[in-house]
C-alpha cells in the first residue's frame, strides 16, 4: 500500500459498495456550513458555453448566514485579482456543483479562506450545451482552456491548485501530461478516485452488481443528454444505438467516442487513460485511490514500487485500504436536523497536501 493519509472507515460500514453508496445517496446530509454559488457563463471558441460556479463569500453575514443555493447572475464578476489561493475542482461523470464532493471541497476551501470554482463539463450545469459534442475522460484541451479562464479571472499572483474527481481526475492528469503548464500556472494538483485505466474501470462498471447499479445510474442521465443532442444534430451519431445501450461500453461506443473523434470505445478508453503516461507529469501531483473502490480495481492502480520511473518522481500515491469510490465517509453525528454524515476528512487531507507543496 502506498504511504500517505491514514483513513479508516467506520467499523459498522464495511466494504467499498457501502462506503460508496452511503456517500453518494445521502452525502448531502453532512456537516458543512451552508454554501452559495454564483454562476458565470464562459463562451467557448466553438460557439458553445461552459458554466463556472464560484463559491460566494459573505463576510459581513458570516458562514451560517449564507443560504445554500445555486444562482445564475449575468452580471456576476468573479475576483479579478484574488489574493492568496484559488482551488479549481473538476467534477466526475455526470457530476456538478451540487455533488456531495463539490460541496465538501468548497467547504474546505471556505474554511481556509480560498477562492473556490467549479467549471462544469459541457452539458452538466443544467441546460444542454450548443456544440456537436459533450465531454469525455481524456479531454485535456478542455481542461487547459478552463484553467486559462480561471487564471485570467484570479490574476497572475494567485496560488492555483486543481483537484479532479473520478472522470475529472483522469482528464486533469491528461492535461498535466500534455499541456504547457506555465500558461495556467497551477502549483499542484490532486485526483480522487480517478480511473487511471479506463478499460479496467469500464469493464468493472459493466460487470455483475455494478452493471445493474452504477452503470444504470450513469446511463439514465447520459441517455437523456444523448436524446437532446440527437435532436439538436440529427445524424451526428446513432441515437437509437445509444439509447439502447445497457452498458457503459456500449454507450461510449455509440455516443462518446464518435462525438469526440475516436474510432470506437476501445480507441477512446486506450487513448484517454492517464496511467500509461504518469511518468510525464512534472507538477506535484497526488493520486488518492481507495483499494476497495468498486469502480476502480486495485489491480489497475500504480503500485508504490512504481513511484519513480513508472509513476514519475512528481507523483505521490495515497492508497488507503478502504474508502470506496469518492466515499471516505466519517461517522454519523446527531444534531437538531437528525443524523448527518461527516465527510470533511478527505477534502481536508487533500487540501493540506496541496498547501504543503507550496511551502
Amino acid at each position: 500500500m502506498a504511504a500517505g493519509w491514514t483513513y479508516r472507515a467506520p467499523v459498522w460500514l464495511p466494504g467499498g459498495h457501502a462506503q460508496t453508496l452511503c456517500t453518494a445517496l445521502w452525502g448531502r446530509s453532512h456537516r458543512i456550513p451552508p454554501l452559495s454559488f454564483k454562476r458565470q457563463r464562459w463562451f467557448t471558441p466553438d460557439d458553445d458555453f461552459i458554466d463556472a460556479d464560484w463559491l460566494e463569500r459573505s463576510p459581513s453575514l458570516g458562514l451560517g448566514a449564507v443560504q445554500e443555493r445555486n444562482r445564475a447572475a449575468d452580471d456576476f464578476k468573479p475576483p479579478s485579482r484574488a489574493d492568496g489561493t484559488t482551488l479549481v475542482l473538476f467534477h466526475g461523470l455526470e457530476g456538478s456543483s451540487r455533488s456531495h464532493y463539490a460541496k465538501t471541497f468548497a467547504a474546505e476551501a471556505q474554511r481556509r479562506g480560498w477562492v473556490f470554482v467549479l467549471p462544469h463539463f459541457r452539458g452538466c450545469s443544467g441546460p444542454i450545451n450548443l456544440a456537436p459534442r459533450a465531454y469525455h475522460s481524456g479531454d485535456h484541451e478542455e481542461i487547459a482552456w478552463m484553467l486559462r479562464r480561471v487564471r485570467e479571472h484570479v490574476g497572475p499572483d494567485c496560488q492555483l491548485y486543481a483537484v479532479g474527481v473520478s472522470l475529472g481526475g483522469n482528464a486533469l492528469l491528461r492535461w498535466a501530461q500534455e499541456a504547457d503548464h506555465s500558461v495556467a500556472g497551477v502549483a499542484a494538483l490532486a485526483t480522487v478516485s480517478a480511473p487511471l485505466d479506463l478499460t479496467a474501470a469500464g469493464n468493472v462498471i459493466d460487470s455483475g452488481f455494478n452493471r445493474w447499479i452504477y452503470a444504470q445510474m450513469f446511463l439514465r442521465t447520459m441517455k437523456r443528454k444523448a436524446r437532446s443532442k440527437g435532436q439538436q444534430f440529427p445524424g451526428l451519431f446513432d441515437l437509437q444505438r445509444a439509447l439502447a445501450a445497457r452498458t457503459l461500453r456500449a454507450f461510449d461506443d455509440a455516443f462518446t467516442a464518435p462525438l469526440h473523434g475516436f474510432a470506437g470505445v476501445d480507441d477512446y478508453w486506450q487513448r484517454a487513460s492517464a496511467k500509461p503516461r504518469l511518468a510525464a507529469i512534472e507538477l506535484p501531483t497526488l493520486l488518492l485511490n481507495a483499494r476497495n473502490d468498486p469502480l476502480v480495481p486495485a489491480s489497475s492502480l500504480p503500485q508504490a514500487g512504481e513511484a519513480g520511473p513508472a509513476a514519475g518522481p512528481a507523483v505521490t500515491l495515497w492508497q488507503p485500504e478502504s474508502g470506496g469510490h469518492v466515499g471516505f465517509p466519517g461517522g454519523l453525528r446527531w444534531g437538531n436536523g437528525g443524523a448527518q454524515w461527516d465527510l470533511q476528512a478527505m477534502p481536508a487531507a487533500v487540501c493540506a497536501w496541496l498547501a504543503a507543496q507550496s511551502g
